[in-house]
């Protein structure tokens, strides 16, 4: 008996300071070290296969973004009754289930962008090069002209008339409701990737396993679900612009800078958020 209360008494007081755990644990760098910040320009990277083959997997994964999401919506539309189709529901969902398949696909080779606003978003923050950045948009662009191109082929005679997918301010609202549309809603985007991504998150609350796609996707979902009505929405400049580009309408073209504008301002403000506050990293002092 003597020697089991021993054993317990051992026990108890082995570690007799609580350990920090989630949020407590922020300070604790153990298990963490904060990356080198990307470097502005970083020339070897072009004599990389893996550097063309991230920039293959970002036209690719956009393209079939495209390709399915703007197919949903001409679905949508040229129906007589909606009832028979899967509404704004169903197109949101087939942007925000796209969006999770696809970076599931290509975080691993790209890091599953397939949104300029993303891609400007995550260079603000140091984490990745200009180089790659500018190679990335261009792909994307490239990537969206050709998935909108192809569902013209399959619409044919019909596409012109249900407005190719293209993203404008709907009657009603303003061109400012449109750009504040686009700005928070990129926000919420943006803000979701470096939440789902974060390195440091995922080693100090290791306990709670996050499938990274799966919040990115469904962020996708509910901005589209709120916006859709405003503008379409857009919270993705390639996917505004392969729309555009393909639809070619004077008045696609009138509200097209807003989908350019307001993401990257969106994309700016999350990384801004995510950097400053939500991460504290600290301005260096002279």
């Amino acid at each position: 008996m003597e020697g089991k209360e021993e054993d317990v008494r051992v026990g108890a007081n082995k570690f007799s300071e609580r350990q920090p755990i989630g949020t407590a644990a922020q300070g604790d760098d153990k298990d963490y070290k904060e990356p080198p910040p990307a470097p502005l320009f970083e020339p070897g990277e072009l004599c990389s296969w893996s550097f063309y083959r991230a920039g293959i997997a970002e036209f690719i994964a956009t393209f079939l973004f495209l390709y399915v999401s703007v197919l949903t919506v001409m679905g949508v539309v040229r129906a007589d009754s909606k009832c028979s189709t899967v509404g704004i529901q169903g197109i949101a969902w087939a942007f925000g289930g796209m969006i999770f398949a696809l970076v599931y696909c290509t975080a691993g080779i790209s890091g599953g962008h397939i949104n300029p606003a993303v891609t400007f978003g995550l260079f603000l923050a140091r984490k990745l090069s200009l180089t790659r950045a500018v190679y990335y948009m261009v792909m994307q662009c490239l990537g969206a002209i050709c998935g909108a191109g192809v569902v013209k082929g399959f619409e044919k005679g019909r596409y012109n008339s249900l407005g190719g997918g293209a993203n404008v301010v709907n009657a009603g609202y303003t061109k400012g409701d449109g750009l504040g549309a686009e700005i928070v809603g990129t926000f919420v985007l943006v803000y979701t990737v470096f939440s789902a991504t974060d390195a440091k998150r995922n080693a100090r609350d290791s306990h709670v396993p996050i499938l990274a796609p799966l919040p990115i996707g469904f962020a996708v979902f509910l901005v589209h679900l709120a916006t859709i009505p405003i503008t379409g929405t857009g919270i993705n400049p390639a996917r505004s612009l392969g729309a555009a580009i393909i639809y070619n309408k004077d008045h696609a073209w009138d509200d097209h800078w807003i989908f350019w504008v307001g993401p990257f301002i969106g994309a700016a403000l999350a990384a801004l958020y995510h950097q400053v506050v939500i991460r504290a990293i600290p301005f260096k002092s002279r």
